[in-house]
């Protein structure tokens, strides 16, 4: 079993394939190419029986180049990782971290498999294979990919509650290239079943997970936010960041729904009731996004300092005014 860690820091256990199930695709693949080769080549040979030997050649050669080699890399770029003989035998190419292949691992893999498989009689990628821990040949390595057997029972993970909306684009200068894999996983982990921990220890969990982050990021965690919330924002971070890598910058990530649970001891808080952090717990209440106004908290005896207000005289009416006298000043 193989555990690859996506962007959405989820554990996928995926199955790397056997060597007589890739051998077994290698030679459909193969054979399919070479039916292919053969019947181009006798209706270009035919075609063009009237030019020299030296034109003949190079057409020949070009064939080769773009049916033996061309045609693979295009079928698993078009099919994202399943040519024929991979279909066949319940196979596909993905990335070293689950997704599926584009054109440069595609290209990499045709390049190099010309080497270790047509021009050695597929000896380099048979020890290639044997020798690696999860089955890869020469061009697997070199491009990134992995083969994998798709017919699995596909496992369901939990859900993870999103972070509060106050928190949404805080984090977005992080910088999460150190954040190993297997962190990203605890923080999902634990953000599933926090509401199945106690409260203590769903806390003390979390201000450790915060606490290796932190030290990943190579920035230190708000005080003004709890670690669940902390780690939940950070998460939906990734995630985003793997989406615009994924689909483009231009697109558009759906918002996650309400936070059912309360980030701090995994209790249920509905709307408009204040976190209460477990007993023994200090809690410093978030800060307000800015130009948000002051409120204070239930209870409170005192009120918000009003800023001065600047009074402008009032206007005058014809009312207002004193009755005229007649009376004129002297000049």
């Amino acid at each position: 079993m193989s555990e690859l860690v996506t962007g959405e820091a989820v554990a996928l256990e995926l199955r790397p394939a056997k060597l007589p199930s890739r051998a077994l695709a290698v030679l459909l693949d193969l054979a399919v190419a070479l039916i292919a080769y053969l019947v181009v080549a006798t209706g270009v040979v035919i075609a063009t029986a009237s030019l020299d030997e030296a034109a003949q050649t190079a057409l020949s050669i070009a064939m080769f180049v773009l049916l033996l080699v061309g045609g693979p890399v295009a079928v698993e770029t078009l099919s994202h990782g399943r040519s024929l003989g991979k279909l066949a035998c319940g196979l596909r190419v993905v990335r070293d971290d689950g997704g599926p292949i584009r054109f440069r691992h595609a290209l990499v893999r045709g390049l190099i498999g010309v080497i270790e498989i047509l021009m050695t009689l597929g000896v380099v990628a048979v020890i290639a294979s044997l020798v690696s821990a999860r089955g890869r040949r020469l061009g697997d390595v070199f491009a990134g990919t992995l083969v994998v057997r798709e017919r699995i029972p596909v496992t369901r993970t939990g859900f993870v509650p999103p972070p509060p909306p106050w928190l949404a684009g805080r984090f977005a200068g992080l910088d999460l290239s150190a954040v190993p894999d297997g962190l990203w996983l605890a923080i999902r982990q634990y953000l599933t079943r926090m509401q199945q921990l106690d409260p203590q220890v769903a806390w003390s969990m979390a201000e450790r997970l915060a606490t290796d982050l932190a030290g990943r990021t190579g920035a230190p965690a708000p005080h003004d936010v709890p670690p669940a919330a902390y780690l939940a924002a950070v998460l939906q971070e990734r995630q985003a960041r793997e989406a615009r890598r994924a689909f483009g910058n231009g697109a558009a990530v759906a918002a996650p729904p309400p936070a059912p649970a309360a980030y701090g001891g995994g209790v249920a808080a509905p709307v408009g009731v204040p976190y209460v952090p477990p007993a023994g717990v200090p809690y410093v209440p978030p800060v307000p996004p800015v130009g948000a106004p002051y409120v204070p908290p239930a209870g409170a005896g005192h009120s918000p300092v009003a800023p001065d207000v600047v009074r402008q005289p009032a206007a005058t009416t014809p009312q207002d005014e004193p009755p005229a006298t007649g009376f004129a000043p002297p000049a």
